[in-house]
């Protein structure tokens, strides 16, 4: 579905700038962009596509509900977890080099994923890409930075974030009409005239650039946040079939928090570390983050379950399912400016408290639409309610984590941010998996089903075949309603939460005294 992912703001290329970018033809230029937009619209269309197709590909492969969430989970660990050190690598190493790298890398995972003859072959393929994505998208946006004077470079990142919004949008439906049309299979290989396009324009058009005296990569840095988020990840897909008790679960929870806590550790230390401790002693910054790991907690793990509502329960069609959240982007693209332009005028803090709000009220009316309920009088409305919420909430969030901090942290800053979002929306779909298989285990116990009826009943994200008996179907649907609202409500609830902390970030002129 399309999800409302941050792409990385403009503020990670500024620094990146050579000297004489002004040097490049306008043609040149031109071909420049859209070689990244080609590059990094691969990594959008993967982060929103994918979604739409997770109920056939667990039909397909015969996927169990653990394996189906590490499809989207997988991606986004290896993602979030490298997205700031593959930043790094193309400032040290060469941004044309690592973009380069990174689109191949992605393309082969890509065609893996397209032909994988099993699960276990899709999740490799599936953290591959994340991989590849980490890599090109920062590259993507410090080519830009390095090729166009800082007059021009304003627009070039917003043609570049504008088409990046576009193929979010646009993903899913495409997404939704080759599963039906042909395969899911098909989703992945879309990227490939993407990705050859990008690799030709880029070897033609894009210097190669790179920060004199760059430091280091913070490779141990980068290992033990995507084995922490990792263990802890894995641990709660576990729980929600096996459960909390079993040691080996309990053991991975506590090895995967203790990493977390030797990340924490060891970036106060490092010379070249990927979160710099003197960020985190801006208020602003701190509350930013909070709002982003709980707005995007409550998106990312809501919308991973609506395209199983829609296809299993409601009977949807793939390109149906996929078209359902068009709206959310069509609100989002056209209202984004004015919302910065709001946020600008009025200050960070009363978009940072409403918009939480109103996404919050957005998740609870999902709550209404039931089954039977037409789109246009349940998700609909659900949807852009949702959308101005998280409308209003966006731009003045990017803008709060910029100026919560020294111009110089600005780009690390905003990479952290964006982080940030990629993890909330892998831990959202963990925990919240586990929410679900609770509720739904729990809703068939007391259904009055017998218990040796109750495994045909469904379960974790299956419901009940359509040839089993009318009785065992009605228990498997309305557990799964049942664990879809619990869902939803705790999406309400985290966003709702968030408005907390987006009421304790500064106003507009207190930041401008910060500044003075």
């Amino acid at each position: 579905m399309a999800i409302a992912h941050k792409p990385p703001s403009e503020a990670g290329a500024i620094h990146a700038a050579p000297e004489h970018p002004e040097t490049l033809s306008a043609g040149r230029k031109r071909l420049i962009l859209i070689a990244t937009v080609l590059g990094s619209s691969m990594a959008f269309i993967d982060g929103s596509v994918v979604n739409v197709a997770l109920p056939a590909i667990q039909k397909n492969l015969q996927a169990g509900p653990e394996a189906i969430q590490w499809a989207v989970n997988g991606y986004m660990l290896m993602l979030g977890a490298l997205v700031l050190i593959g930043g790094a690598a193309a400032d040290r190493f060469g941004r044309r080099r690592v973009f380069l790298i990174g689109v191949a890398v992605f393309t082969l995972a890509s065609i893996a994923c397209g032909l994988a003859p099993n699960i276990a072959v899709l999740l490799a393929g599936r953290a591959v890409q994340g991989v590849g994505a980490a890599m090109l998208t920062p590259a993507s946006l410090a080519i830009l930075g390095s090729s166009f004077p800082k007059a021009e470079r304003g627009r070039a990142i917003g043609a570049w974030a504008g088409f990046g919004a576009l193929t979010m949008a646009g993903g899913p439906v495409l997404g939704g009409w080759l599963v039906d049309v042909l395969s899911w299979r098909a989703i992945f290989f879309i990227n490939l005239p993407l990705a050859l396009g990008a690799a030709a324009l880029a070897w033609k058009a894009i210097p190669e650039s790179r920060t004199p005296g760059a430091k280091g990569l913070d490779l141990l840095g980068a290992a033990l946040a995507a084995a922490g988020l990792g263990l802890v990840t894995w641990a709660l897909t576990r729980a929600g079939t096996a459960g909390f008790t079993r040691p080996d679960i309990l053991g991975m929870l506590a090895g995967g928090l203790a990493l977390l806590a030797v990340f924490a550790w060891v970036e106060t230390r490092a010379p070249n570390a990927m979160a710099p401790p003197a960020l985190f002693k801006s208020p602003s910054f701190l509350a930013a983050n909070g709002l982003t790991l709980l707005l995007y907690f409550a998106m990312g793990g809501a919308l991973f379950f609506l395209p199983f509502e829609l296809i299993r329960v409601r009977g949807y069609p793939a390109t149906a399912a996929g078209a359902a959240l068009l709206p959310f982007s069509l609100v989002m693209g056209t209202l984004s400016g004015l919302a910065g332009k709001l946020g600008d005028k009025l200050g960070p803090r009363l978009p940072l408290t409403l918009g939480p709000l109103i996404a919050a009220a957005g998740f609870v009316i999902f709550l209404f639409a039931g089954p039977a309920t037409p789109y246009w009088q349940g998700v609909l409305p659900a949807t852009l309610v949702l959308a101005v919420g998280m409308t209003l909430a966006v731009a003045p969030l990017t803008t709060t984590v910029m100026t919560s901090v020294n111009d110089e942290h600005a780009g690390t800053a905003s990479g952290i941010n964006n982080a940030v979002a990629r993890i909330a929306g892998l831990l959202a779909v963990a925990a919240m998996s586990l929410v679900f298989s609770l509720t739904f285990d729990a809703a068939i116990a007391h259904g009055g089903l017998p218990q040796a009826l109750r495994p045909a009943a469904g379960s974790g994200l299956s419901v009940s075949p359509h040839d089993a008996p009318p009785a065992i179907r009605a228990a498997g649907t309305a557990a799964y309603e049942r664990a879809y609202h619990a869902v939803m409500l705790l999406a309400a609830a985290c966003a709702a939460l968030a408005a907390v902390p987006g009421a304790l970030t500064q106003t507009k002129a207190k930041h401008a005294r910060a500044k003075r």
